[in-house]
């Protein structure tokens, strides 16, 4: 069973949909026991920084983020959810993340349309990565305005080019993550979450 993360910030349904096409059970819950158990986490998210860390606050729901995290189990952070993983955002104010990467979340700058908004090209840097190995460099969906600062290269797994390169995919040990949303990103996408999905059952 993978536990989606329910704190009124993500787009629980379409990711519970696309696991259960690739044959997998997920769970929208917001209930620590249930994330506790389960094979696999999925931190989605949509919506502002500094909102989605008060109500992961309010639900009490940072301490259990962390232990799954300790604990070995396999988690995936999608858009917003990847961006939380860091440990401050500059979005309306300075708003501190969960520290699980270092470096912080930027606002775009330049003469350029802000949010980058639809599809784009995913580089792969580290295909040696066992959810990337052979996964094809396609285009992946992306709506954000807010981009990754990554000071750790190490977590850098993949990348887009807007105006410059900016993370797609970070990741180290049992977490990885996304800036576009895999769920709604075609073959590629699917694959990907596919991986992942695959990955929690042979943790379980």
């Amino acid at each position: 069973m993978i536990a989606i993360i329910d704190y009124g910030m993500g787009n629980l349904h379409s990711v519970k949909t696309a696991l259960e096409r690739l044959g997998f059970q997920g769970i929208a819950t917001d209930k620590k026991e249930e994330i506790l158990q389960a094979s696999g986490v999925i931190l989605p998210g949509v919506g502002a920084f500094g909102d989605a860390m008060d109500n992961l606050r309010e639900k009490d729901l940072i301490p259990t983020i962390q232990q799954v995290i300790e604990k070995g189990t396999p988690f995936l952070g999608i858009c917003l959810g990847m961006q939380l993983l860091f440990e401050a955002s500059e979005e309306h104010g300075i708003h501190q993340g969960l520290g699980v990467f270092p470096g912080s979340v930027k606002l775009f700058k330049g003469d350029f349309k802000i949010p980058h908004m639809g599809w784009n090209e995913l580089t792969i840097l580290q295909k040696n990565h066992f959810l990337l190995e052979s996964l094809e460099s396609g285009h992946v969906y992306f709506v954000h305005s807010y981009y990754a600062e990554v000071e750790d290269p190490s977590i850098l797994l993949a990348t887009t080019d807007y105006y410059g390169q900016v993370p797609a995919i970070v990741g180290a040990k049992n977490v990885i993550a996304t800036q576009f949303h895999p769920e709604k990103s075609g073959k590629v996408g699917i694959e990907l979450l596919k991986r992942f999905a695959a990955w929690t059952e042979v943790k379980a």
